[in-house]
This record gives C-alpha cells, sequence and structure tokens, in this order.
C-alpha cells in the first residue's frame, strides 16, 4: 500500500512543533497521535503504532509537544499542551479533506487531547492509549473531572497492571461519563503495555494497538452513516 508522507512545521504561540503526516491511498480517517509525556513523536511506540494504522488504512498525523521539541524534559503545562492539541487539530483539518479526525494520545497525550475537547477543540472521537487517571500509588487524586461533560465517543485502552489505573478504578469514571465511554482492558500490560513474559519492541507494542483502535473507529464511524 503506497502511502505519501509529509513533514509539516506546525504553528503554537510564537513558536513551531513538528509533525508528520502519513496518508495511504483512499484513507477516509485520520487519527492524531500524540506522545506520552517522556518520550516524542519518533519515539518507536508511537511510530509503531502509527504505521500500523497506516497498513489498517487510516491517516496519521504525529506531532511534538513544544517541550519536546526544544529538547527539554519536562511536559508543558496544560495551557500549552491544549494549545498545541487546537493547533494541530486546525492544520490537519485543513489537510485531511472533510473526513472524520479522531484524537488519540498515550497518558499525557490523551489527556490533553481530553481537555483541549473541554474547552471546545472538535474532534469525531478520543482514543487514550493508557490514560492516566492518577499519579502510581494516589489513586485519590484522579484527574477525571473535565471528562464528564464530553459526548463525543472514547475509547479507553488501558493494561490491567497499569499503576494509573488499575482494574476497577476507570471502569467507574467510564461508566459515569455514558454509554459514549469504552473501557478495553489489555490483560497483564502496564502503563507502557509491555506484558511479563512478553518480550516485545516498542514498535511492536505499539502496532498491536491499532487493531482495537481500527476496530472502534470503523464501528462508530459506521453508526454515524
Amino acid at each position: 500500500m503506497q502511502v505519501d508522507q509529509l513533514d509539516l512545521s506546525i504553528p503554537v504561540g510564537e513558536g513551531t512543533v513538528s509533525a508528520v503526516m502519513s496518508r495511504p491511498e483512499g484513507a477516509e480517517v485520520t487519527v492524531v497521535v500524540a506522545h506520552g509525556a517522556g518520550t516524542g513523536m519518533e519515539h518507536p511506540f508511537l511510530t509503531g503504532c502509527a504505521g500500523a494504522l497506516n497498513d489498517g488504512g487510516a491517516a496519521t498525523l504525529r506531532f511534538n509537544f513544544p517541550y519536546r521539541e526544544a529538547g527539554k524534559k519536562f511536559p508543558d503545562r496544560a495551557p500549552v499542551a491544549v494549545e498545541t492539541w487546537k493547533a494541530v487539530m486546525a492544520a490537519v483539518a485543513e489537510r485531511d479533506g472533510g473526513g472524520p479526525v479522531w484524537a488519540c494520545g498515550k497518558s499525557f497525550g490523551g489527556r490533553m487531547a481530553s481537555m483541549a475537547v473541554a474547552e471546545g477543540m472538535q474532534a469525531a472521537g478520543l482514543v487514550y492509549l493508557g490514560y492516566p487517571l492518577h499519579p502510581p500509588g494516589k489513586p485519590e487524586k484522579l484527574r477525571d473531572g473535565h471528562l464528564y461533560g464530553l459526548a463525543l465517543p472514547m475509547l479507553f485502552l488501558q493494561g490491567t497492571r497499569d499503576p494509573f489505573a488499575l482494574p476497577g478504578e476507570l471502569e467507574p469514571v467510564a461508566e459515569r461519563i455514558g454509554p459514549n465511554a469504552h473501557v478495553q482492558r489489555v490483560e497483564g500490560g502496564n502503563h507502557s503495555f509491555e506484558i511479563r513474559g512478553q518480550k516485545r519492541t516498542p514498535d511492536a507494542i505499539g502496532a498491536g494497538l491499532a487493531e482495537p483502535v481500527l476496530r472502534f473507529i470503523r464501528a462508530t464511524e459506521a453508526g454515524r452513516s
């Protein structure tokens, strides 16, 4: 399958962030994929996931948050990350030809996408690759307040060993959000979706998440038609 790739520089505030758009021939949906707090858009987990999404027929866009673009270690504050999400989604909307655009993110990237939607950013749906519901070992410090006003389709992909949202913690949140929110657990997976006893590279792990993501997106879009 031919996949056209375009390197972009997207204005955010007074600077720019790098992005890569990959579009297979005939793509009808675009998935914007954001990295987590400790990585960038070229991390094998993210490139593996995006590549498998392309193989499945979806266009993708990967991008860096400003702190990563500047070579810094610590994530941007929420207002900057939210502004970045809004700028990236606007840039995609200019290029995608009017098809549905989904926002997807690993941990920090997914949480910032949901906060951007809560502030009015338009998206066909949200996919969380390990939602950081609370800091590990601190289940009382929930990061869920903004989620309850979101009515768009949402998929939470979460490992059963993820200390940021262990089994029984995220499910009640999704139930409270409503029927638009779905939790799918990856048996044995930690926050990086690594499974004990399985030696898989980060790119293979990321690629393995594309199938449930595409299945959810296709089912959702089919229900709209």
